[in-house]
């Protein structure tokens, strides 16, 4: 009956705080409560500390400032006012920005190039957009029992920030091909994981503008919360002496012009640090503060607070393969809104016409940009897991990681099948239209592997499904792992062996939910937002 009360209050409060949330007025060009790290005092104190202002960590900090006092560290600065992230049209241009101020930080790994968020929203503010929630499944390995409280926590995202994109004739035809090769049934528009062929959700709204999760900070308490950018965490502070574990009592982070500040816990029983810092962000940063693999501490004489070998174990990417079909009519801009969820363990999506279409052709000059889109899958899972390893001290360098793509078979068989999938639909009557009567499938397959889409070296001809997969796998950013639940953290995402240190983000999740993470990412952080606020209220109350 207990368990059933805590239920109820915890729903409850979640409906309390969504009536309260309603009556905001509409977001404002500047938060009141968010300024540059340089204007930070050298110490402070909060009943909160969250590390990392992305897809996580802003719900968490806008629902936490209901009732404490929250500080929100961003390494990055602001997505507004930036047309290269605000406009659709502008989508994926800043992935090839290397500069240190780029909202995108490039990584390598396996050849394959790859981005980080750096830039409030994490990223919500240089992806897609492509709204859908995970599946089922991902409720049960993230330890989310609340049914109630998952269902309020998507729809809290989803009356902020998502919208029902307008899907013009390429996508449509898609669509209509998808189903005719056997992505089926029609589902529609839906938010949800469906197999067969839907539209889903987008952040982008009707005028192409883009809102990230730095839009939900119009939900936050502006008198407890305080936002800084461009606040580069080094290490968490960890107290060992005179407690039975380390226990997390403070952060130290530098601004833009490398100088120190001290950000402490107040000292209350409940008051906590929860590392929201991403996939690649978060078990770094464990690292560089003492917690992690010890041969790897000891070889970058770190002072070792707690040997976890499994910090940064257990890292993901799903492989991203792509075709792109030559069209002989023109094809509207569209970024992702039309995904086949298919029965055996893939998803399929696709863009056309956008500037992002036309960096990825500009190794090839037999198309213009507007003449065709590309095609692409994901493999589910995936199976295959590689590993992050720091590298030296700086925590403003990338870690090394390894992904390890198509390591596992099943997760090269299922990208076959997908690839087999997209040729059916290219083929099919309802796409005849965007595809050239003359050109053989043979002939795309030996187009898209020209195509200088990543690092790997490869022959310019395909002889295979199997090794077409490998020459030209890409990322779709959704990389995970690293602080797995049930391995690094517990059923309530506190660190094991550590006290007041949770990390929520993406390197708990085991595998990636569903079609595209940001739903599921998003919702965790407010259901994980509304659980640890109403159990500080409850205790609170109890004194």
């Amino acid at each position: 009956m207990a368990s059933i009360s805590r239920r109820r209050t915890t729903f409850a409060l979640a409906a309390i705080l969504f009536f309260y949330e309603s009556c905001v007025a509409e977001i404002p060009p500047n938060y009141s409560f968010m300024h540059e790290a340089t204007e930070a005092p050298k110490i402070s104190f909060y009943d909160y500390i969250i590390i990392g202002g992305g897809t996580a960590g802003i719900p968490l900090a806008t629902t936490l400032s209901a009732n404490y006092n929250v500080l929100l560290l961003e390494r990055g600065g602001s997505p507004y006012g930036n047309p290269n992230i605000t406009n659709v049209n502008n989508f994926g241009s800043y992935f090839a920005d290397t500069s240190p101020t780029s909202p995108s930080q490039q990584f390598i790994s396996e050849g394959v190039v790859n981005s980080r968020a750096r830039v409030l929203g994490g990223g919500t503010s240089i992806n897609a957009g492509f709204y859908s929630r995970g599946e089922s499944k991902f409720n049960e390995e993230a330890r989310l029992t609340d049914a109630n409280l998952v269902d309020e926590s998507y729809k809290w995202t989803e009356r902020a920030i998502v919208y029902r994109p307008v899907v013009q004739k390429w996508q449509s035809a898609l669509r209509a091909a998808l189903v005719e090769a056997g992505v089926e049934p029609d589902n529609g528009f839906s938010y949800d994981h469906i197999v067969g062929t839907k539209v889903g959700g987008t952040l982008f709204d009707a005028n192409g503008t883009r809102h990230s999760a730095a839009d939900l900070l119009q939900y936050a308490n502006p008198k407890l919360l305080s936002v800084l950018l461009h606040a580069t965490v080094h290490k968490i502070l960890f107290k060992t002496e005179g407690v039975s574990g380390p226990l997390a009592y403070g952060v130290v982070f530098a601004d833009s012009l490398g100088r120190k500040c001290i950000a402490y816990l107040k000292g209350g029983k409940k008051d906590e640090i929860i590392l929201s810092a991403g996939a690649l962000g978060s078990p770094q940063l464990l690292m560089l503060s003492g917690i992690g693999p010890k041969e790897q501490l000891d070889a970058l004489k770190i002072r070792v607070v707690l040997p976890q070998p499994l910090v940064g174990k257990g890292m993901a990417d799903n492989p991203l393969n792509t075709i792109f079909v030559p069209s002989p009519i023109a094809v509207e801009a569209s970024i992702i809104q039309v995904v086949g969820i298919t029965r055996y363990g893939s998803y399929i999506e696709e863009s056309s016409g956008t500037n992002f279409i036309r960096a990825n052709l500009s190794s090839y000059q037999g198309f213009s940009p507007q003449m065709g889109g590309f095609i692409f899958e994901k493999i589910s899972g995936p199976l295959s897991k590689g590993e992050l390893k720091i590298k030296n001290l700086d925590p403003t360098d990338n870690p090394l990681v390894t992904f390890n793509y198509f390591k596992e078979p099943i997760d090269l068989q299922k990208c076959v099948i997908a690839v087999q999938t997209i040729l059916r639909a290219v083929e099919s009557k309802a796409f005849s239209n965007y595809k050239y009567a003359n050109m053989t499938i043979k002939d795309i397959l030996d187009l898209n592997v020209k195509l200088q889409l990543n690092m790997r070296t490869h022959a310019n001809t395909s002889s295979s499904l199997e090794q077409y997969c490998k020459d030209t796998v890409r990322t779709m950013w959704h990389y995970h792992g690293g602080c797995r639940i049930g391995e690094v953290v517990d059923n309530e995402y506190k660190v094991l062996g550590v006290g007041t240190l949770r990390v929520i983000d993406g390197s708990t999740i085991l595998n990636s939910p569903g079609t595209n993470p940001q739903a599921s990412v998003l919702m965790l952080g407010r259901y994980m937002g509304v659980t640890i606020l109403g159990q500080r209220i409850a205790y609170d109350n109890s004194k």
